[in-house]
């Protein structure tokens, strides 16, 4: 015999606590849910590309407002002028104090002999390079040491944020040589990104510190006279096995975690002299005013405003486009 709700015992869905016509609550995409170690997170993966190029950079999100552009793209909206939101993100130029060679599950490391570029680092004296003659055949990939400098920002934060950015080249030994072409200067972010590419941002979400399974993965809360309590678990888990399963909602950290969006479109790159068209006279609420280079990226990304926002080449090819934007809202936000 069949029954319509799948129920093995012939009674009514709504005879039991758990509502069987409904899925699980809360997603299982990404575990465990705990606070990310640092703010500064590490980019797992590089999308390959032949072309001579640097595949990342950062900046300090400083706020959203609306924006307009001409669409440009195939489907039904093409040719239209579009209203929607976008995100402002700050980049500073990020200076290169080295390149790191990836061999054998070993680094090998160059730095830069500007003293300039290096005193930021602490380094009192030029560190050595571990970069052996001939040792491009037995390595598999190359990065750039570079270093974001939030100091001309206004995040109020003085210390620099290093990390790894990764190399575009058609072997290890152009990428290797075009990474000590770069070593001591300043990249700015025209010359990694481009108006009408897509980027996939890597940064820390908003914490929300401790919270119960209501919030946090949005079951439903229970009638008072059901067991005394209203915003709890009804059940845990079937009897066998005879302990809670990780899959059971329970209470714990929410938020402050690693996330990675995919595929956001770059509407507009522009150097620290437009930043006074797109600034609110009262400033971005809770950063202040943009006085660098910024990208306009549509829609909106993880993490709250001032932190750092780790941008990559698209790592699933997406044909560049080119939008006209044509408005940034820049009244007050407060």
């Amino acid at each position: 015999m069949r029954y319509r709700f799948g129920d093995p015992f012939g009674g009514n869905a709504g005879d039991y606590m758990v509502d069987i016509r409904k899925p699980r609550k809360g997603s299982m995409a990404v575990r465990p849910r705990k606070r990310a170690k640092r703010h500064v997170k590490r980019v797992n993966a590089w999308p390959d590309s032949t072309e001579k190029s640097v595949l990342g950079f950062a900046g300090y999100k400083a706020g959203m407002t609306t924006v307009s552009w001409v669409e440009s793209r195939q489907g039904p909206r093409k040719g239209m002028e579009v209203f929607g939101g976008a995100t402002i993100i700050e980049a500073p130029p990020m200076a290169v104090y080295g390149v790191r060679v990836l061999a054998n599950g070993s680094n090998y490391d160059e730095f830069s002999d500007d003293n300039d570029v290096m005193k930021p680092l602490g380094a009192k004296k030029k560190p050595k390079s571990s970069i052996k003659e001939g040792i491009e055949a037995e390595a598999y990939d190359v990065r750039l040491l570079a270093y974001a400098q939030p100091a001309s920002t206004s995040t109020g934060k003085k210390h620099i944020e290093r990390m790894e950015l990764g190399v575009g080249g058609a072997n290890t030994e152009e990428k290797l040589t075009y990474g000590r072409e770069l070593l001591g200067k300043q990249l700015s972010v025209a010359d990694v990104i481009k108006t009408g590419s897509f980027v996939d941002v890597v940064a820390v979400t908003k914490g929300k510190g401790w919270q119960g399974p209501v919030k946090r993965f949005g079951v439903s809360t229970q009638r008072r006279k059901a067991t005394g309590k209203v915003r709890h678990v009804g059940t845990l888990g079937p009897f066998k096995p005879g302990y809670v399963q990780y899959t059971a909602p329970m209470p714990g950290q929410m938020g402050y975690h690693k996330r990675t969006e995919i595929n956001k479109l770059v509407l507009g790159v522009f150097t620290k002299e437009k930043a006074e068209d797109i600034n609110p006279k009262s400033g971005w609420p809770y950063y202040g005013v943009v006085k660098n280079d910024f990208i306009v990226l549509k829609g909106s990304i993880p993490g709250p405003v001032k932190r750092v926002v780790r941008l990559r080449h698209s790592i699933r090819k997406r044909e560049t486009v080119e939008p006209k934007l044509s408005f940034i809202d820049n009244s007050s936000k407060n």
